[in-house]
């Protein structure tokens, strides 16, 4: 079972699309888009996703994706 990383299309707008076109080379995760996913005043300030239900933020995307890495690597599936 992968992880799953999701993200809100208001995000990917504001610069996450670039950190998802990155994750989405790793064949190791399971990278979803949402509509919204009801985090409206952090998708306003902020690149987020949510990791296995869980927000991780950056400032940029190159950020986001470190953070989304770190995070996994701090809290492992199994």
């Amino acid at each position: 079972m992968n992880p799953i990383i999701e993200f809100c299309i208001s995000n990917l707008g504001m610069g996450g699309y670039e950190a998802m076109q990155k994750l989405e080379d790793d064949p190791d995760l399971d990278i979803v888009e949402y509509g919204c996913l009801d985090h409206c005043d952090l998708c306003a300030e902020t690149l987020y996703a949510l990791v296995n239900g869980e927000v991780v933020t950056g400032d940029s995307p190159e950020d986001l994706v470190k953070n989304i890495y770190q995070y996994l690597e701090d809290n492992p599936m199994f």
